[in-house]
């Protein structure tokens, strides 16, 4: 911090501090304040990969989903197989109707995280969005064995519209 100067063992419990109030701005829906605290954290270490992923979680909150996904490739480079950067940033990019980089981001996710359900999910939304409705149904079916929470999001998501009237969806859902 300007004008200040610490000790490591200060520095680091002042930039601890810092980041827990970035986070709990972000916990109660104030991504604007999250980030200018997350930026104080990133001023002092570049590269403090939970400012920056959380950082990358209140932009997208903003809809700034370029710069969401900035934050998401510079974790990315420091640790490549970051599953939760590598998780929203496929959902940043699924928001900028760029399906194909979010499949590519959601198969980049490691195991066994990539069978958790809230990654089935979200591929099988951009599946059905590119209109690969077998691979988006048996992603969605996945998702669903393994969280049954996923059946009500799914009945109320505008992503799997072009399967509407497919008896195998609406199989899914009951």
């Amino acid at each position: 911090m300007e004008g200040i100067h610490f000790s490591s063992d200060d520095e680091e419990i002042s930039l601890e501090y810092l980041y827990n109030i970035g986070l709990g701005h972000a916990k109660r829906g104030r991504p604007k304040d999250a980030i200018f605290y997350f930026d104080k954290v990133l001023k002092v270490e570049p590269i403090h990969v939970n400012a920056l992923a959380n950082k990358g979680n209140a932009l997208g909150k903003l809809g700034r989903y370029e710069d969401a996904i900035s934050a998401y490739d510079t974790v990315l480079k420091a640790r490549p197989t970051h599953v939760l950067c590598l998780l929203n940033k496929g959902l940043a990019l699924h928001y900028l109707q760029r399906y194909d980089e979010a499949v590519s981001c959601y198969d980049m996710i490691p195991q066994p995280e990539s069978e958790r359900a809230n990654v089935l999910y979200h591929k099988a939304c951009s599946k059905a969005l590119q209109k690969n409705v077998e691979e988006s149904l048996s992603l969605l079916e996945r998702a669903i064995i393994l969280d049954s929470e996923y059946a009500a999001k799914a009945g109320r998501d505008q992503d799997f519209d072009i399967l509407r009237n497919d008896e195998r969806f609406k199989a899914l859902l009951s």
